[in-house]
């Protein structure tokens, strides 16, 4: 039997108060789990699901879980993303990055060019843009969903 979806109450605030949710939707619209990059699809689920870790939103951990296994993204690689640097799992341009992953939601500037420099051995410029803009998106909806209070339900 299948798990039963989750529904989230805003239990802080309508996030349709202001336009800023609907200029959020527009960026996860040309960035979020559904967009057409020239990035590899599993790698920027695997990315979305790490930014989702790092700020620890349920709303996104969910959908962006979910969105992995729909993906066939391996099991193994889904489970273990929370510790990925101590496994193999991940192959070395995946490994790079996800370092850059962690680095710009990290936000520390003075220790960002080895991990850019890291990834650009592996990435075009418009791949690493992507990501980029992959990375920031996802740091903005979870820090949207953690002010509105996003919080997961399941209904009875």
């Amino acid at each position: 039997m299948p798990d039963a979806e989750p529904k989230f109450e805003d239990r802080r605030f309508d996030p349709d108060l202001t336009p800023f949710h609907d200029l959020a939707k527009q960026l996860a619209g040309a960035f979020g789990y559904t967009a057409d990059l020239d990035l590899d699809g599993k790698l920027a689920q695997l990315l979305r699901l790490r930014v989702a870790q790092l700020n620890t939103c349920s709303y996104c951990l969910i959908l962006h879980s979910k969105a992995a296994r729909d993906q066939d993204i391996e099991t193994a690689k889904i489970d273990n993303l929370a510790s990925w640097w101590e496994s193999d799992l991940y192959s070395p341009p995946e490994r790079a990055a996800l370092a850059y992953c962690d680095a710009l939601t990290a936000g520390k500037g003075r220790d960002f060019q080895p991990v850019h420099d890291e990834v650009a051995e592996h990435f075009s410029q418009k791949e690493i843009a992507e990501m980029a803009a992959i990375v920031i998106n996802m740091n903005l909806w979870t820090r949207l969903k953690l002010a509105q209070g996003a919080t997961p339900v399941f209904e009875r």
